[in-house]
């Protein structure tokens, strides 16, 4: 049952979305995220009828396109994309972002560093004063039990199925701290193929749906 709540996030995620896709432009290379809010984005995109070639971040976006109409390929052989557009979970003030609720955050991270301008959108909930955890990991299968072990307040997520590139995802359940910091501890720990911190470097633009407009916001 969708409550009022969840039908009110639900449309700010649309309205962010249908912001975003005014964005693109034909003939541009387009990096297309994973999740709850890319599934607006996909239809808002696919009904402006452009001429553009895309990359996704997980086979579930991968399929919804196709199923649009829109030209989706592999990425392989491209070295840039013009723009991104992807959802996130956690969005600080200084624009640092937790990302892979949906377990795609290695994918995604390739897809919005490749980008010349990346976009985050979301729903009202999204901004936060400080980043929390969970923090999602993709993990190595080899070495498993050393890699928790090392990062200590980890734990695969039960049930769970594995990355798009078969990595295993877990969540780090520690302190965030300073991100930055976090951020350098988990990528140089063996066995992290790669983390959800996501900085505010990446990003170009956040756009927020907020009651029944849009904030936007440049970083």
């Amino acid at each position: 049952m969708v409550t009022g709540l969840s039908a009110d996030l639900d449309n700010e995620k649309r309205l962010a979305a249908e912001a975003a896709a005014e964005l693109v432009e034909d003939g541009m290379l387009v990096g297309l995220g994973t999740g709850s809010t890319v599934a607006h984005l996909l239809p808002a995109l696919a009904a402006r009828k452009l001429d553009v070639r895309c990359v996704a971040t997980s086979d579930a976006t991968e399929r919804h396109g196709r199923e649009l109409g829109l030209a989706v390929e592999p990425f392989e052989g491209i070295e840039r994309l013009d723009i991104a557009i992807d959802g996130a979970d956690q969005i600080s003030p200084d624009g640092w972002l937790v990302k892979g609720g949906g377990g795609a955050h290695t994918r995604e991270k390739i897809v919005a560093a490749a980008a010349e301008r990346f976009v985050v959108i979301g729903d009202s909930s999204k901004p936060v004063e400080e980043l929390a955890p969970p923090i999602p990991l993709e993990l190595h299968r080899f070495g498993l039990a050393a890699t928790l072990h090392e990062l200590g307040e980890a734990a695969l997520r039960g049930g769970w199925p594995p990355s798009p590139d078969d990595g295993l995802i877990a969540d780090y359940a520690g302190a965030v701290g300073d991100p930055i910091l976090l951020a350098a501890r988990l990528s140089a720990t063996p066995g992290v193929v790669d983390h959800g911190l996501f900085p505010s470097a990446l990003v170009a633009d956040v756009i927020v749906g907020r009651g029944d407009g849009v904030e936007r916001r440049s970083l």
